[in-house]
């Protein structure tokens, strides 16, 4: 296990010397995202323009500016500057990370609470009729776009403009640490929105493999040896049947954490979508590129975490030293 640790952790971060690599090339080098030209706006004269470009640093060789670029990154974490406000991109992404931690983990407990709940249950009643409406809602909650999802939820239950106002709409976002109970309460529309489609993905991928896991020899065997259902479902069945959510949830978590823009979007939330979205608008390429490097640190922690959990939950699979 330690070997394979180190081994996942060393391809992490060739994985990550990559991608910022990659980004760096197309931030710094495309003529369509001069930063030169992004940071000294319209109508600077080529004066202005060469003087900045000489201040970035953009004037050297572009090994030299990767180099510096990674032995800071490595060092001192650092990410650079925001264009518009100055900030560092560092500071900028640590203020609004617990935002989008929020959000994501708690549409994650409720998309988990909801879609293996229902994938067991149409799984063991296959072709019944809560089968066909819990797998047809699922389909339909699967197909509805996101942002158009959250402006209807809106629309319905927000307190300012909804036609049944009982929750907190748009832009009112509280910290957890400044009022638990708001926080909880301004979070809850965006975890419906966002949880609907992910638990929608889970109920069917669960029913899915349920169904064929169901079948096996060795859960025959187990009914045999006069196991009550329940356990042959919940401790054999499910345990085996669980594996491909484990994938998903990890890899939905990871990409999530590092930036759920159209929630964040759609309900104005401080996030790292909302930042990185903002950023986007505005050219502003070193918040770009630290959320995309966030994104990406992410998904690669996410991937060594499932592939523990595969071992711990499946005793079939071993975790080669």
């Amino acid at each position: 296990m330690a070997r394979f640790l180190v081994r996942r952790l060393l391809w992490g971060v060739v994985l990550l010397v990559l991608v910022s690599a990659a980004t760096f090339l197309i931030f710094y080098k495309l003529p369509s995202t001069d930063a030169a030209l992004l940071r000294a706006g319209r109508g600077a004269s080529p004066q202005t323009i060469a003087a900045i470009r000489h201040n970035l640093g953009l004037d050297r060789p572009i090994t030299v500016q990767f180099w510096d670029y990674l032995k800071a990154l490595v060092l001192h974490f650092d990410l650079g500057f925001s264009y518009q406000s100055g900030q560092s991109v560092r500071s900028l992404i640590a203020d609004r990370l617990p935002a989008t931690v929020s959000v994501v983990l708690g549409a994650a407990v409720l998309w988990l609470a909801i879609g293996i709940p229902l994938g067991i249950l149409s799984a063991l009643r296959p072709r019944s009729l809560f089968d066909r409406i819990a797998m047809g809602g699922a389909l339909v909650f699967l197909s509805t776009p996101v942002f158009w999802l959250g402006l209807v939820v809106l629309y319905l239950f927000a307190d300012d403009i909804g036609k049944w106002p009982i929750l907190p709409g748009a832009n009112s976002y509280v910290g957890l640490t400044e009022n638990p109970g708001k926080w909880f309460t301004s979070l809850l529309l965006p975890w419906l929105t966002l949880a609907a489609g992910f638990a929608a993905i889970y109920a069917r991928v669960l029913r899915t493999s349920l169904v064929e896991t169901m079948h096996e020899d060795y859960i025959r065997t187990a009914r045999a040896k006069g196991i009550s259902e329940r356990r042959v479902v919940l401790r054999h069945g499910l345990r085996t049947a669980i594996t491909p959510l484990v994938t998903l949830l990890g890899l939905d978590i990871g990409v999530l954490l590092g930036g759920a823009i159209l929630v964040e979007s759609v309900f104005d939330i401080p996030g790292i979508g909302r930042l990185n979205y903002d950023a986007i608008v505005k050219g502003n390429l070193p918040v770009i590129q630290g959320t995309v490097l966030l994104a990406a640190l992410f998904v690669v922690v996410a991937n060594i975490v499932v592939d523990i959990a595969y071992a711990l939950i499946d005793p079939r699979v071993r975790v080669n030293a």
